[in-house]
């Protein structure tokens, strides 16, 4: 049987965010509706490496597709092994006869769709006239989250923080020319938050960084960085007095943003406002005043990889991109 092989720069050429935002706006919209398939993923710690792997299955019906996505994440590969921290395969299964149609890097379609999953958040959640992008950590998350977020909002400011001064230049440096937006680095995480409308957070974290006092009425926040257990980016008063909505209910308890003061007993279940996709498909309203704080707590779906990557075959297949190999 042959299957159709697409590396990271065949998929790159391919799953533009255009694409991407619109993918990954269904997905969200058929899980709201329930008519989603999908495990909570499962996680392979290596302690004395300080990585893990996740396995994420999935099913959409609607669409007739299934698939699994093996990732990575391991914070030191950069500095250690010249490797990227996260990397990705998709393997998209024929969900009548269990058969494989396509091996894929889930690489770009990881960075890409989480990237567009903020995105869609901030359609959804932030004020209309949001103008202000503030983005914690300037590494390749920061990038796609840029990328989605200017095409959902008028965004004329983007402030920028990493521990590394590198990183943000070589941000600004790549992203001002491109997308016309002035783009400022600043020397603090106070500094780059205080008075932004939207905020991103995109760190490895397992402390909070953003304080509560630092947020002002009405921003949005995408809490992107924690999506392992213990991880964490945002004070505990942040969400208490904000507005929180995750991807996944069972994902994010155990793994996302809420998962330490869930555990803790700072926060209950009662006190999360729903899923995204409820807010999208219309069951539960999103921002309701100009005033108040929205969070949104990103784990990563598999049916985000899966709609990503389905787009993909079908544009590959219909180009002829990509090499046909031969499992069985």
């Amino acid at each position: 049987m042959e299957v159709l092989f697409l590396n990271l720069k065949e998929v790159t050429n391919i799953l533009k965010m255009d694409i991407a935002l619109k993918a990954v706006e269904k997905a969200f919209y058929e899980k709201g509706m329930g008519r989603v398939i999908m495990p909570p993923k499962v996680y392979l710690f290596y302690e004395k490496y300080q990585g893990d792997i996740r396995v994420m299955p999935s099913y959409l019906p609607t669409y007739e597709i299934s698939g699994v996505k093996v990732v990575n994440v391991h914070p030191n590969n950069p500095l250690k092994y010249k490797l990227p921290s996260v990397m990705a395969t998709i393997i998209l299964i024929s969900p009548k006869n269990g058969a494989p149609l396509a091996i894929l890097d889930g690489t770009a379609i990881t960075n890409i769709r989480t990237g567009a999953a903020g995105g869609i958040a901030t359609k959804y959640l932030a004020r209309k006239n949001a103008s202000t992008l503030s983005l914690i950590g300037a590494g390749v998350q920061a990038e796609t989250q840029l990328l989605a977020i200017v095409r959902v909002r008028k965004i004329k400011q983007v402030k920028i923080y990493d521990i590394n001064m590198k990183i943000a230049k070589k941000f600004q440096k790549k992203f001002e020319p491109q997308l016309k937006i002035p783009i400022i680095i600043c020397s603090s995480i106070e500094e780059c938050v205080k008075d932004a409308d939207i905020i991103s957070t995109q760190t490895p974290v397992r402390e909070p960084i953003i304080k509560a006092e630092w947020i002002k009425p009405g921003a949005h926040i995408n809490a992107i960085g924690a999506d392992a257990p213990g991880k964490e980016e945002l004070d505990w008063e942040i969400l208490k007095k904000g507005k929180v909505y995750v991807d996944d209910w069972e994902q994010a308890s155990h793994s996302g943003e809420i998962n330490v003061p869930l555990e803790k007993g700072i926060i209950k279940k009662e006190d999360i406002k729903g899923e995204i996709g409820e807010v999208i498909c219309g069951k539960i309203p999103g921002r309701e005043t100009e005033e108040e704080i929205t969070i949104f707590d990103s784990t990563g779906l598999g049916i985000q990889d899966l709609v990503c990557a389905y787009q993909v075959y079908k544009i590959a297949k219909k180009k002829k991109i990509g090499k046909k190999i031969t499992l069985f």
